[in-house]
């Protein structure tokens, strides 16, 4: 008798769940989750930080193993009991960091990805098979190029090239855009959809971004405390509708620009709230990290400042908070020079709110009261001739966990107990106490859910409105869109483009914070298939 060995299905996949269940202790992560993504479309994910969402995408990508439910592969049910199973039923999933190995090439990271490496290779004619399959993608790196030597951007698109290189039929995309200047964003989602249009795969994408949604997707689910809440095609829904889900609260709309008058001098105020001239910054590396930077922001005023990540944006906030040494060029606050020391921030009223709080602004052991009082421990009523008051900490920070609504075992928990939204808003309640003369803020809603993004923006909108001068430092664009007066571009340490933001170009933005001139994207092109890698991986040289 003959026996033939049947080809492994190929091209985009179709997938189900059924009351996919998976908990972790008591805690219900996803709670009899359906989801039906049809073969060849871009299916977006939208919800909250612990919806739900990468708790789905990982038991679909065999990661986690659901206690209840099934997950339905082309009609048949699949027990997905590890990535290796997942992914020789032709799943993959490309992180929303980043995976590469940084002193490998290319090449290297490109062979490493299908996990068989021979110990010998044939370098030249796996070579010439790699050039074949990036001339059938739209993406074009050097084989011999490190993740080192590559921009954010290209290193996302090295993250899609290791997948699109095992030929996927279901590809996962976890915040792919994260890292990338509105042109790259497009590029990227611009080529998956055509991808997923010719049949080459179906796309499953997570994102926090309503404009990706809207623009690329054809289908979204929404989840929220681990269920799916409401499924719809795009083409019949808006971003406000979408919010609303999210949130459940009919109030939220997540979209469009919030209602700001046009930021003017007040009466009298002709001194810049904050004026930075011709700062010059290191960076790690012993090179300029901020290069001759001049910039000021008004009374009164949110100021956006927009950029790829690693064109000194940290430097710069580290220098204006006193966290890192400046080479040369002047900071004024209020027309005097400020050095960014404590008795500086009290005098002059300047407060920050950094990056990854819980690392930059908190001590992870002091309790949550201790943090509060970091700014003015030793100050009335906090601290009288030289005695600290702690029962005046202690209330004090009741009164902030209720009014900032901060989610905590009591003001004693030690603040790295909290989650990063509840951090961040116990930072917020101690920065935004009092009067503000100047706010320094740096992608102060980084990786934090719907609702307390709303919060914190919201709070930020306030200091402007009571005359505090805003700077806000921010790699997501629609963020500055939507929240600031105006709009500078940091692109290699300097700044090169301002606008108003309610007149700014989304595409005008992006061309200069990819270090561009014009606003044109290239055309999306309908991709053939990549160029199957005929010869196995586990092939050596003689």
């Amino acid at each position: 008798m003959n026996i033939t060995s049947v080809a492994p299905p190929t091209g985009a996949m179709a997938l189900e769940t059924w009351q996919l269940t998976k908990r972790f202790g008591r805690l219900t992560a996803l709670d009899a989750v359906t989801l039906k993504v049809a073969p060849g479309s871009v299916h977006a994910l939208l919800g909250e930080n612990g919806a739900g969402k990468s708790t789905l995408v990982k038991c679909i990508a065999g990661f986690h193993r659901a206690e209840q439910g099934s997950i339905v592969v082309d009609g048949r049910e699949q027990d997905i009991a590890s990535p290796v199973k997942a992914r020789a039923l032709g799943i993959g999933m490309v992180y929303q960091h980043f995976t590469l190995a940084p002193g490998m090439t290319v090449a290297e990271n490109l062979l490493l990805a299908g996990g068989q490496v021979p110990g010998v290779i044939a370098w030249k004619r796996k070579r010439a098979q790699l050039q074949a399959f990036l001339a059938a993608t739209p993406f074009r790196l050097d084989l011999d190029a490190r993740p080192l030597e590559l921009s954010a951007g290209e290193k996302q698109k090295l993250e899609l090239l290791k997948q699109l290189y095992l030929r996927p039929r279901l590809l996962i995309l976890d915040e792919p855009t994260s890292v990338l200047t509105p042109q790259e964003a497009d590029e990227v989602l611009g080529h998956v959809r055509e991808f997923a249009r010719a049949g080459l795969c179906t796309v499953l994408l997570i994102t926090h971004k309503f404009r990706e949604v809207m623009a690329y997707a054809d289908e979204v689910t929404v989840l929220r405390r681990g269920q799916a809440v409401h499924h719809c095609a795009v083409a019949t829904t808006d971003a406000a509708q979408l919010a609303q889900a999210m949130v459940g609260d009919s109030a939220a709309t997540g979209s469009g620009r919030a209602p700001t008058r046009p930021a003017a001098p007040r009466s009298g105020d002709t001194v810049p709230a904050l004026q930075v001239d011709g700062l010059s910054v290191m960076g790690d590396r012993g090179a300029l990290a901020v290069r001759g930077l001049s910039l000021q922001v008004r009374r009164g005023e949110i100021l956006g400042v927009a950029g790829v990540s690693g064109n000194g944006q940290r430097e710069l906030v580290e220098a204006l908070v006193g966290q890192r040494e400046r080479a040369g060029g002047t900071v004024r606050v209020l027309g005097e020079p400020y050095a960014a020391r404590r008795a500086d921030n009290h005098r002059l009223k300047v407060r920050s709110l950094p990056e990854e709080p819980l690392r930059n602004a908190c001590v992870a052991d002091l309790s949550v009261a201790e943090n509060m009082a970091l700014r003015d421990f030793d100050r009335p009523p906090l601290a009288t001739r030289g005695l600290l008051r702690m029962a005046h900490w202690r209330s004090r920070a009741r009164e902030w966990i209720a009014a900032y609504g901060i989610k905590t075992q009591g003001e004693d928990a030690p603040i790295r107990s909290l989650s990063g939204g509840n951090v961040q808003r116990a930072v917020l309640a101690r920065e935004l106490a009092g009067d503000i003369n100047v706010l320094i803020a740096a992608n102060p809603v980084f990786g934090l859910d719907f609702a307390a993004v709303a919060e914190i923006h919201r709070r930020l909108r306030e200091v402007r409105d009571r005359a505090g001068a805003v700077l806000l430092i921010s790699e997501d664009l629609d963020e500055l869109i939507e929240l600031a007066d105006r709009i500078v571009v940091m692109s290699e340490g300097r700044v090169v483009h301002e606008c108003a933001a309610a007149q700014a170009d989304r595409r005008v933005l992006g061309a200069h914070m990819g270090g561009g001139h014009h606003g044109t994207a290239a055309p999306v092109a309908t991709p053939t298939p990549p160029a199957p890698a005929d010869a196995p991986l586990e092939e050596a040289a003689a």
